[in-house]
């Protein structure tokens, strides 16, 4: 088991109290697993991904463990966390341009990262040229400038200088969402090919493009309101999903070849409850058409078919 996370707890402070962004969170990340992370904006996807890598100091670590390859992640320690990074760890952000200094030429960003890790620049120079190639960027990127790159260039440039050191776990936060469909297959086909050739162990893949994820995940996660609400095959969820919330996230997804007068797409009515007060039990159950009494009781995450577990009272 690569990773393993239990009852995880992490809060942003405000004026106006904690926001409960993770409000214990528990799964497992398999050796070689990719998995899908998807929900909502705001669901706590992209909180639990920088959570595992601790880049945000606007976080606090209020309860939980994380386990990496069978050791403890100091996930409440941000000096602790600067070995693992890069080498145990590593993220590629959202947005590739807040991962580069537009002042500086690749190939420089690159060399001052590996130092900064205690690597030499020259000891894995041909591994760079090889990476590089393997991700479709010439060997010239390194004496260009950020601004000389297009959109994609600078997210495979990213993915290059996020796996570099081979890290064992790899979250991908949202890698595909500025970029043009094309672009965006032929990112998540590299990705893929990273863990194929264990250029990394494992990968959490944030984003709320769920067909995307689909044919690269092999599970999926869904989350909601700072809770998981179902995990299992990326096929499972996509054909046979139990939880209430991902039946209707599922049915809000168009289909290719359908047209309006086939079927309109059905929303999820209401909206995510504020998570400065969340409220008791279900966090869903204000907009589940099957919400009953025991909804104000948090339902357990339990595995209700070998690798499909859900949080939901009905599912059983």
């Amino acid at each position: 088991m690569t990773l393993r996370v239990n009852d995880l707890k992490v809060y942003y402070q405000t004026l106006r109290g904690d926001v409960h962004a993770l409000d214990g969170v528990t799964f497992d990340l398999a050796d070689g697993e990719i998995m899908g992370l998807a929900g909502e904006s705001g669901c706590g996807k992209t909180t639990l991904g920088k959570s595992l890598i601790r880049l945000d100091s606007r976080m606090r670590h209020v309860g939980g463990t994380v386990e990496l390859d069978g050791k403890d992640v100091p996930i409440g320690d941000d000096r602790a966390m600067v070995p693992l990074r890069y080498h145990e760890i590593s993220l590629i952000p959202q947005y590739a341009m807040s991962a580069l200094n537009p002042t500086r030429k690749i190939g420089r960003m690159i060399n001052d990262l590996l130092r900064a890790r205690g690597v030499r620049p020259a000891d894995i120079a041909d591994e760079l040229r090889r990476r590089l190639e393997l991700v479709g960027l010439d060997t010239d990127v390194l004496d260009r400038f950020p601004i000389e790159l297009s959109g994609g260039m600078k997210q495979r440039v990213v993915m290059v200088m996020s796996t570099l050191l081979n890290p064992s776990l790899l979250i991908a936060d949202e890698v595909t969402s500025a970029l043009d469909v094309s672009t965006q297959r032929a990112v998540a086909e590299s990705l893929v090919e990273f863990r194929d050739r264990e250029y990394i162990k494992s990968m959490v893949f944030v984003t709320h493009d769920i067909s995307l994820v689909y044919q690269m995940a092999d599970t999926i996660m869904v989350m909601y309101a700072g809770h998981i609400v179902e995990k299992a095959p990326a096929s499972t969820i996509i054909n046979a999903p139990r939880h209430p919330y991902t039946q209707m996230l599922i049915s809000a997804l168009p289909e290719v070849g359908t047209t309006t007068e086939q079927g309109r797409l059905e929303g999820i009515p209401g909206t995510p409850p504020g998570l400065l007060n969340p409220p008791t039990g279900c966090r869903f159950k204000e907009r589940c058409p099957l919400a009953f009494e025991k909804c104000n009781e948090r339902p357990p995450l339990v595995e209700i078919e070998p690798g499909h577990l859900a949080a939901c009272w009905k599912t059983g």
